[in-house]
């Protein structure tokens, strides 16, 4: 059985995989929107195009299930809605413009100067006009019935307002020209007219286009593209004039609440050309990732070295402070949803020498969820200050229990770091997940040579750690293919050195940093996808190779890659360019496969170095192989 080597079992950019042959729940987080193959769209606020006819659609309403994770619904004014929220979107694209046409039914429509007393929308695109960016927010649409600045737009007849990103945020400034082009909509009043309940409405229609091309997203390109979007549907019923018994105000979104923060979830909305109104079926939209079976492997012993044969072709995904390269390698909307921060520590941001550096390792079997954390790190701390741990956040979406205050799932966050010595301290959920539910295993080991301190004088290697997750103690069922798994990663690093003013802390994460948080990778446990062959070990290196060290030249932290044929002992001896020995790492012992280890340059000076990469039997001492490579150290 071919190895697997790639990074996930994943959606790509914008590839729609098929439905796996066990019922997996569709996903309630993605919607096509078809290409208009051409055929113009009249904003006029009637969806009278033919094709509206072919659109993909989601309806949003108040007091029931809109779509997990991220979708809820919330009393504005403590009342329960008399006359409850019911809209059906749908989605077109042209171009690099995506079409939205928005049908709400509701017997009162209106606004006022007053905040949440409107109807209308709330939408954010997120921003991905810059690739580079360490964090890629959200960019507000707000278009509602809302109107503080002149009182008496709030007549009858009145019709909604732009604001956000692209309008002055202000009635009295008229919108440009550009702003215009870039975001545009046309509304109909159904029935009546809003601002009086003298004669009921039946609702109202909003027709509206949004350039998405200038938020960075190109539908258009042969590949298509996903855009990440979200929307809130607000509702005010009978304020024109206040009807005490019957008024109200409520809200219900899909997956994201609000325009200018990133709370909960996100809407992917896939766009390609050859998916068009004249195309057919839809592609079935997969998941982000998919998580393998560990067949007849046996499970990891969870005794924090990953030294079972299960991690040695496990599916596994580095994560990398600052490093874009990375996060580019990263599914779908991942590689826009991971982030790095550096919080102040002791008054400032000092540079940050040695950047968090780990690979994370996957995998199930029966009901339990496995993942393994191979960390780089050549400054391995304890402290009691957050912002300078080292160590992970978890966090995953529990659907066993009653849902949070916003009516979404309620998220788990399963946080451990590094204590005294090297000892264990679990945080947030995970010591009741372990402890009273019994429902988790966790342990965790320094690598060799490694001292826990907040020194920064001597290099470490970092640590591994392995975590076991009995799902069903989440809601899942046995066998776990039947839900999606929305799971987020986030890596805490520490340094510090002396003097203090030279510490650090960094934040790295894949999906979603804390937990209620956008956005959740949205995962499968694939029964029928195994991590190398069914119970096969593989194909494992026929040989010892270096296959070397980057980044290479380097500042302070190189890693060494190189793959070994069998389980053994690594040590690496670093020569001057006269063939002098100048330091020597021990890597310790190591199971077959690709590795990595970390090389800290404490001690040398900017130059070209040789190194030998050593490899001896574990049991009986015997030399079983070296290589060679060359470094550049730079000032």
């Amino acid at each position: 059985m071919k190895r697997i080597l790639s990074v996930f079992l994943l959606a790509g950019a914008c590839t729609a995989l098929a439905m796996p042959s066990f019922a997996q729940a569709p996903r309630q987080d993605a919607i096509w929107a078809r290409n208009t193959n051409g055929q113009p769209i009249t904003l006029d606020g009637v969806l009278g195009e033919p094709a509206w006819a072919t659109a993909q659609s989601w309806t949003i309403r108040y007091g029931v299930d809109n779509g997990d994770p991220g979708s809820g619904f919330k009393e504005e004014a403590g009342k329960i809605a008399k006359d409850s929220t019911s809209a059906t979107v749908k989605f077109l694209v042209s171009g690099d413009q995506l079409y939205l046409g928005i049908t709400c039914r509701d017997s009162s429509v209106g606004g006022s100067v007053d905040f949440n007393r409107f109807d209308g929308i709330l939408m954010a695109l997120k921003d991905h006009r810059d690739p580079n960016a360490s964090i890629h927010g959200p960019v507000e649409y707000f278009y509602s019935w809302w109107h503080p600045d002149i009182p008496a737009l709030n007549a009858p007849g009145a019709v909604p307002s732009f604001r956000g990103y692209w309008s002055s945020n202000n009635d009295s400034t008229a919108r440009t020209a550009d702003e215009i082009q870039a975001w545009d909509a046309v509304t109909k009043v159904r029935g009546g007219q809003s601002n009086t309940d003298a004669s009921p409405d039946s609702g109202y229609t909003i027709e509206m286009r949004i350039d998405v091309g200038r938020m960075g997203y190109t539908p258009s390109a042969a590949n298509g593209d996903i855009i990440e979007w979200n929307l809130s549907i607000y509702d005010t019923d009978w304020l024109w004039p206040l009807n005490g018994a019957r008024f109200s105000v409520n809200r219900a979104w899909w997956q994201g609440p609000w325009g200018n923060q990133m709370n909960y979830d996100e809407v992917r909305i896939m766009a390609r050309p050859d998916v068009n109104v004249a195309s057919g079926a839809v592609p079935t939209i997969g998941p982000e990732v998919r998580i393998p079976n560990l067949g007849n492997y046996p499970p990891p012993v969870i005794d924090g070295f990953l030294t079972d044969a299960a991690w040695q072709t496990s599916q596994h995904f580095d994560m990398r402070y600052g490093d874009f390269d990375v996060r580019n390698t990263y599914p779908g909307v991942m590689k826009w949803r991971a982030g790095f921060y550096q919080p102040p520590v002791n008054g400032g941001l000092a540079p940050v020498v040695d950047p968090g550096d780990a690979t994370i390792h996957w995998a199930f079997k029966a009901d339990t969820f496995y993942i393994g954390f191979d960390v780089r790190d050549q400054v391995v701390q304890t402290h009691p200050l957050f912002d300078r741990w080292d160590g992970f956040i978890v966090t995953i979406q529990d659907t066993a229990v009653a849902r949070s205050k916003d009516r979404t799932r309620i998220s788990r966050r399963l946080g451990f770091h590094v204590g005294p010595g090297g000892s264990l301290l679990l945080d947030d959920y995970l010591p009741f997940l372990r402890d009273t539910a019994h429902a988790a295993r966790i342990a965790l080991k320094l690598k060799p040579g490694t001292t826990v301190d907040t020194t920064g004088t001597t290099p470490d290697q970092g640590y591994t750690a392995e975590l076991a997750i009995n799902m069903t103690a989440l809601g899942f069922p046995h066998g776990l293919s039947a839900l999606p798994l929305y799971i987020g990663i986030d890596m805490l690093d520490g340094d510090s050195f002396s003097p203090i003013t030279d510490s650090y802390g960094t934040r790295t994460w894949w999906g979603r940093e804390y937990e209620d948080e956008c956005c959740p990778a949205t995962a499968y446990f694939d029964v029928n996808s195994f991590i190398s062959g069914v119970g096969d070990p593989g194909a494992l290196p026929a040989r010892l190779a270096l296959i070397g060290n980057y980044p290479n030249p380097f500042r302070q932290l190189t890693v060494m890659q190189y793959s070994l044929p069998r389980a053994s002992k690594v040590r690496l001896e670093v020569f001057d360019l006269q063939g002098r020995i100048v330091t020597h790492r021990d890597f310790g012992l190591q199971l077959a496969g690709d590795r990595k280890s970390s090389f800290a340059r404490n001690g040398l000076g900017a130059g070209i170095y040789l190194y030998r990469l050593r490899i001896t039997d574990p049991v009986t001492g015997a030399a079983g192989g070296s290589l060679a490579g060359k470094m550049l150290v730079l000032k």
